[in-house]
């Protein structure tokens, strides 16, 4: 074993390497008193708008044994039920389509989906 050279370590730097803002902390309490937010009224969200009903019900028939969940009666343009059925979609981890004016879910969604509805404005949610 040959002998080891024992070098000094430098010392640790006390601060960060040229902080410069290091200063103004210091002078943190010289500061002046900012003015004081007056306390708003609490805002009002304005009930969502949405039609004024909806008819869940869940079908079997004609479609081989496999359950969809229907929602009829919601009276939405034709652009806005893609929209609303892609939202519902993605909320309740289903497939769906739009057939005439009526939105089909796959699977049993009766539980879950007035509640979505509520919250997307329907004000009255029939389940049958």
């Amino acid at each position: 074993m040959g002998k080891r050279d024992k070098k000094e370590e430098p010392a640790a730097p006390v601060g960060p390497f040229h902080n410069p803002f290091a200063a103004l902390a210091a002078k943190r309490e010289a500061l002046p008193v900012g003015p004081a937010t007056p306390a708003a009224a609490p805002v009002r969200k304005p009930e969502p708008k949405g039609p004024a009903r909806a008819v869940v019900r869940m079908e079997r028939k004609g479609r081989g044994g496999k359950e969809v969940t229907v929602v009829e009666h919601l009276e939405l343009p034709v652009p806005q039920r893609e929209v609303w059925l892609k939202a519902l979609k993605n909320s309740l981890g289903c497939g769906g389509v739009v057939e005439d004016d009526t939105l089909v879910l796959q699977g049993d969604q009766r539980e879950r989906l007035p509640a979505l509805l509520e919250a997307r404005g329907v004000r009255k949610v029939t389940v049958g």
